[in-house]
């Protein structure tokens, strides 16, 4: 087994490419994922912003659902920003018709929270595990958590809402921090994921 930490993106629709610089920029080995057996191959996984219902209709269509809610059972490191928050939700509320989710953060998401597309905005965010200065926060048609279970670590809020959260090797963001040039939180992420093969603690 090659000493190279492997973080899949899962390339199904979204902004798979600034996920894959930044994770490079954290030294980590990116790769796209599409089909199970690369899914397989990967270490920890990032699932990107784009549009939820399209992301949940297309692993289905891939045949990745299922392998990959069985890999975050058993503990993979996964990181969804945005739509990929709402991915990892085990609720959200008003689901489209045929929305499903991967689970593995025992929490309730509203998708589009924060407004529509040219309602979009940035905001300095203090994230709990990062260190400096507040990361930069891109909220595009943006989720929030509504509630979080009592497995489920809140680890930022902004204007009185939950926009980061981490349970176990799964972790959270309403916001991209892919789009910023600013690399803290995949770097954390990274760290999450190394830890996890160690066998260490993070």
């Amino acid at each position: 087994m090659s000493d190279a930490l492997v973080i899949g993106v899962l390339a199904l629709q979204g902004d798979v490419r600034e996920h894959l610089v930044a994770l490079a920029a954290a030294d980590a080995v990116a790769r796209p994922v599409r089909r199970p057996e690369e899914l397989a191959d990967v270490d920890g996984l990032v699932i990107p912003g784009g549009e939820s219902t399209t992301i949940s209709k297309l692993a289905v269509l891939f045949g990745l659902m299922e392998p990959l809610r069985a890999r975050v059972r058993d503990g993979m490191p996964v990181y969804g920003t945005c739509a990929g928050m709402i991915m990892l939700a085990e609720k959200i509320l008003d689901p489209r018709s045929g929305q499903e989710t991967v689970g593995g953060i025992d929490m309730i998401v509203r998708r589009n929270a924060f407004g529509r597309q040219n309602e979009s905005f940035e905001a300095a965010v203090d994230v709990k595990g990062v260190t400096g200065e507040p990361v930069e926060g891109v909220f595009i048609r943006a989720p929030w958590v509504e509630s979080v279970g009592a497995g489920a670590e809140v680890l930022a809020e902004h204007d009185g809402h939950v926009v980061a959260v981490r349970q176990g090797n799964a972790l959270a963001t309403s916001f991209h921090p892919e789009l910023t040039g600013d690399h803290r939180v995949h770097a954390l992420f990274v760290d999450m994921a190394r830890a996890k093969r160690t066998g260490e603690s993070l």
